[in-house]
């Protein structure tokens, strides 16, 4: 596909931008950007074919309780430069916290923002933060966009030093993703920064201003595909080194040394994991060549991806051992169990000994002596003997011998061992009371990828879909094997952990189920799942159609619910 950029908004920004004071504190007397060595307005460097336009407009004054399209309670300005404004708002109607980014509808940027915040609302990718709404109302444009509160911008991550190797790792392959999927479509971001990184609660990274931010700013690319790539490997040189990889310092971060030039990850700290630094440096650009000296550079986010997928997987550090509490060793002494105590210590734990009874001296005892003994021979005489019986009932082939094999307290058949992925014809949503809920999307939970699938909206109130009409019973989707099959397993990878699910199979001779009451099988029952859910059936079910059906959803962390599916594989029976 060929290069195109676009506009791009910085979309569900927690913070906005930037803090105003802190906005103030890097803008210079002569109107420098100290933050990224560019011009806070007018023409930016000429980087790559990335330029900035100036805007004149000013913002629109607007205050806190002011309500937009009588939903949109705004709370807090976190921005106000190049004539628009960035808030924290509440969405009165779903009772939530979202983004508004705000500027006049005369502003030189206005359309550009609309056209790059619908086209950004219309890629739908979970990873991305969503578009929720872009108006044009009472002279104003404004655009309206999630609000994670329980995510950490890379920034701050980095401010507290460098990523270990399996959280870069994780950073640069979720990232280079997402991007790669956005270009596929024909968005660019143009300002991935470290502040339009989140780390959510979950471990996901999420990426804020696709298709928006930049339209604010005004910047666009002639390549921007090489520009997203760069800015990727620039996070990764960041995650790795804690330095910015330019000269000019950066988000917090120190530059590297003037005249220097571009310097290896690994010469600037000690310990960075080789691969991820070679990988930081083919990314950045570097005169066309690289740290790596045996790979070619990438230049766009899905060259970087598949590099990314082709190094050997870099597994999470073991937990830190911590060593047991240290055990004394008794010792008998003075009456006394522990370790001795010093002279005029109190023992913690002293015991009166007791002198042992004197030894049975008379006739009498000497009976009770010899009698004990002679029932004990006793005994011993009686268990060897049972104990020889067994041992040659069964080397001569008795029933219970090798040729007959002890009886089991389970008589249960040992499960079947699932087989290989079977092919999935196609998927629909569940259609629970006539509701589908983003039907358009179930096709996700099937492609092959769990980097893409079928994500609910959030609900508010209630786990079982909002306890709205037709959705309150939950929903789910329904895979097609495209003929009847022997299932013997399945392996799903959901999109978050404490979903309340259930899965079921309609009849072999079902054809095109659509209510709940058509699926008779079941293959996992109701009950909270983990993050993946796999099961192997005692014996292989035949049907054509699987259910995974899930009644309700597990806290977002935003005052709401939401659950979804990002792959299915259905097993066979062993060949």
């Amino acid at each position: 596909m060929a290069e195109r950029s676009t506009a791009a908004v910085d979309v569900a920004d927690n913070s906005g931008d930037e803090p105003l004071a802190a906005k103030a504190d890097k803008v210079t007397a002569d109107g420098v950007d100290t933050q990224n060595g560019r011009a806070a307005d007018g023409p930016m460097p000429d980087k790559d074919g990335e330029r900035t336009t100036a805007a004149p407009a000013a913002a629109p004054e607007l205050h806190s309780g002011h309500k937009l399209a009588r939903r949109y309670r705004l709370e807090e300005c976190v921005t106000r430069v190049d004539g628009f404004s960035s808030w924290r708002a509440m969405d009165e109607k779903l009772r939530r916290a979202v983004g508004v980014h705000l500027l006049p509808a005369d502003h030189p940027r206005a359309r550009s923002v609309l056209a790059a915040a619908r086209s950004s609302a219309l890629l739908g990718d979970p990873r991305f933060v969503q578009v929720l709404d872009a108006v044009e109302e009472n002279d104003l444009v404004y655009v309206v966009h999630e609000w994670l509160p329980d995510a950490t911008e890379l920034t701050a991550l980095l401010a507290a030093g460098p990523l270990e190797a399996h959280e870069a790792y994780q950073l640069v392959s979720q990232v280079s993703q997402a991007m790669a999927a956005a270009h596929r479509e024909g968005l660019a971001h143009l300002r991935l920064t470290p502040s339009a990184i989140l780390r959510t609660s979950t471990g996901q990274y999420r990426i804020r201003g696709l298709a928006v931010n930049a339209a604010l700013r005004g910047i666009t690319s002639e390549t921007p595909q090489r520009a997203d790539t760069e800015a990727i490997g620039a996070l990764l040189y960041a995650a790795l080194t804690q330095r910015w990889p330019y000269e000019n310092d950066a988000y917090g971060l120190t530059g590297l040394p003037k005249g220097v030039g571009l310097i290896a990850p690994d010469q600037v700290r000690a310990g960075v994991h080789r691969g991820l630094g070679e990988l930081a440096m083919r990314a950045l650009a570097n005169d066309g060549a690289t740290a790596s000296r045996q790979e070619p550079a990438c230049t766009t986010p899905e060259e970087l991806a598949k590099a990314v997928a082709a190094m050997p997987r870099i597994r999470p550090p073991e937990p830190a051992f911590t060593a047991p509490p240290e055990y004394q060793h008794t010792t008998y002494q003075q009456g006394s169990y522990g370790r001795p105590t010093a002279p005029g210590v109190p023992s913690a734990q002293t015991v009166t000994v007791v002198p042992p009874p004197p030894p049975l001296q008379s006739r009498t005892g000497r009976v009770l002596k010899w009698g004990v003994a002679a029932l004990l021979i006793a005994a011993l005489g009686l268990g060897s003997w049972q104990l020889a019986g067994t041992l040659l009932d069964r080397n001569s082939g008795g029933t219970n011998g090798p040729n007959h094999p002890q009886p089991t307290s389970d008589d249960t058949p040992p499960k079947t061992e699932p087989g290989k992925p079977l092919h999935l014809a196609r998927a629909t949503v569940l259609a629970i009371g006539g509701d589908q809920v983003k039907a358009e999307d179930a096709r996700k939970a099937v492609d092959g990828s769990a980097n893409t699938g079928w994500v609910t909206p959030q609900y508010l109130g209630f786990a079982n879909f909002g306890n709205l009409d037709g959705r309150k019973d939950g929903s789910g989707i329904v895979v097609d094997l495209g003929s009847v099959q022997d299932v013997a397993g399945l392996d799903v990878d959901l999109y978050v952990a404490g979903q309340k699910l259930q899965v079921l199979a309609a009849p072999p001779d079902a054809s095109g189920p659509d209510s709940l009451s058509d699926f008779s099988q079941r293959l996992a029952k109701l009950g909270t799942a983990e993050k993946r859910l796999q099961t192997t059936l005692d014996a292989p079910i035949r049907t054509r159609y699987v259910l995974i059906h899930i009644t309700e959803l597990p806290s977002d962390g935003e005052g709401g619910y939401r659950g979804g599916i990002n792959e299915i594989k259905i097993l066979g029976k062993a060949s």
